[in-house]
């Protein structure tokens, strides 16, 4: 007379559990074939009526339901198994940590997966394998200016001050310019490439067509933008500039204006007695000409207007710039100022500089 395995049970939680597995489509092969043995198990059936129609084994389903009945859910689990020794464990990645701190060989000028793998002698799998479990991106560069002005504290408080608390009664004005902005001229259109994306397109040579400089300034509570295209930058350019974007404010009011410290902008005292004092000039620090909020909008104006476009010609050039300082002012918006703190310890030549 054959022998019957003893019945066994688990709690309405644990059948749901497995009947989630069991049609699962994400979890291993292996625990949703272990899940559907118990579950056939548990409805009563024989060991070879389950072999038969899961088409497996008699000794295959005698083991798990064994495995389940003595442990439950979490047998049907494969115990840990010591395997191979990591080839490339957290030594490796303190190796590959301590190579980027060092200076890259002779005749290259910084590190990369490959010349990091060589040198290690290892995979360049692995390498990269920790670059981005790291988040380094050895390829990626960014740019810092560090100001030397001594009075750089006082200096930036001063004209970020006339940023977020302006006087009263007064208005604030940013004034810079952009030196040699080329008229270049070249063909530009899309293209399709191999791999079937359609792409902006630019002809490698170009005919140059001369350069403009632009004298702009920016109203920092309107967000308004006066410029001027010259063929030169003298001093005389700028006063001549300046004189007109103050033509053009209210005559009651303060003109606070923030310059960098180009030598034009300096030794004006004598031209500024004109105003009797109602204006008056702010020099960001040394170095730090990032201060001054006209910077961000000549970004927009490369970005938008100047980039991959052709210009026959100065004059198309400078219809262009015009152009784009309209449609700045049909809807202004000022920048809000939002610089964020840089700390000297994210100066150093250490690898957060690397870290996206």
């Amino acid at each position: 007379m054959p022998r019957h395995a003893p019945p066994i049970h688990c709690t309405a939680e644990v059948k749901s559990a497995l009947a989630a597995i069991a049609r699962s489509r994400s979890e291993e092969a292996r625990l949703v074939e272990r899940s559907r043995i118990v579950l056939k198990c548990l409805e009563g059936k024989q060991l070879q009526q389950v072999a038969q129609e899961l088409e497996i084994t008699v000794p295959t389903v005698r083991k798990w339901r064994q495995r389940f009945a003595k442990g439950g859910l979490a047998a049907l689990h494969d115990d840990a198994r010591s395997g191979k020794p990591p080839k490339y464990d957290a030594k490796f990645r303190d190796r590959v940590l301590a190579l980027l701190e060092q200076a890259p060989p002779p005749g290259l000028s910084h590190w990369d997966g490959r010349i990091a793998a060589e040198t290690l002698n290892a995979s360049v799998h692995a390498v990269w394998r920790v670059l981005r479990k790291e988040g380094i991106y050895l390829q990626r560069l960014r740019t810092w200016c560090v100001s030397t002005d001594p009075e750089f504290a006082p200096k930036a408080a001063e004209v970020v001050g006339l940023y977020l608390n302006p006087p009263l009664n007064a208005l604030v004005i940013c004034v810079d310019e952009k030196p040699s902005i080329q008229a270049l001229q070249r063909p530009s259109g899309y293209v399709e490439t191999d791999s079937g994306a359609v792409v902006r397109a630019m002809k490698s040579t170009y005919k140059r067509n001369g350069t403009l400089n632009l004298f702009a300034a920016l109203e920092v509570a309107t967000g308004q933008v006066h410029g001027r295209t010259t063929e030169s930058k003298k001093r005389e350019d700028f006063r001549g500039f300046l004189q007109s974007v103050i033509s053009e404010l209210p005559a009651d009011k303060e003109i606070h204006v923030i310059l960098d410290n180009y030598s034009p902008h300096k030794k004006n005292e004598d031209w500024l007695v004109q105003f009797k004092g109602r204006v008056q000039l702010h020099f960001t620090p040394t170095s730090a000409s990032w201060l001054n909020q006209i910077e961000i909008w000549f970004g927009l104006l490369t970005r938008k207007a100047l980039r991959g476009a052709s210009f026959v010609s100065k004059d198309s050039l400078r219809s262009a710039i015009e152009a784009f300082i309209n449609r700045t002012n049909e809807h202004p918006k000022p920048f809000k100022w939002r610089k964020r703190e840089v700390k000297g310890s994210q100066l150093r030549n250490t690898l957060i500089n690397l870290c996206n």
